[in-house]
């Protein structure tokens, strides 16, 4: 997985990363390459999450409600790291990862 380089074509689709509407299931913008690409190992972020300045992450319990204590604004080479430590909850069902601009990037989840 890698961002898209500019002059590159793209889509741009509206997603809601949640399976249900609810008042945290807001609905924003994706970027995806418009030709077949390299795709993530699902087993780590990829490389390039590094570089995200800063990022936000939070958690959310298995009802999709934001656990507010949970929010941080980390250095992208923290992701990991961070994600590790709200995952550590019991009370956290998985984690979103998001731009400074708050564009979702992805869900982390326990192994």
């Amino acid at each position: 997985m890698q961002l898209i380089a500019e002059g590159d074509e793209m889509l741009v689709l509206a997603y809601r990363p949640f399976g249900l509407v609810q008042p945290y299931a807001e609905t924003g913008p994706i970027f995806l390459h418009a030709q077949d690409c390299a795709h993530c190992e699902a087993d780590r972020l990829p490389a390039w999450f590094a570089h995200l300045q800063p990022a936000l992450v939070r958690g959310y319990d298995s009802k999709d409600w934001i656990k507010y204590e949970t929010g941080a604004v980390v250095a992208g080479s923290e992701l990991a790291a961070a994600c590790e430590n709200i995952l550590a909850d019991v009370d956290v069902a998985y984690v979103h990862i998001r731009s400074k601009f708050n564009c979702f990037q992805c869900r982390v989840d326990r192994f």
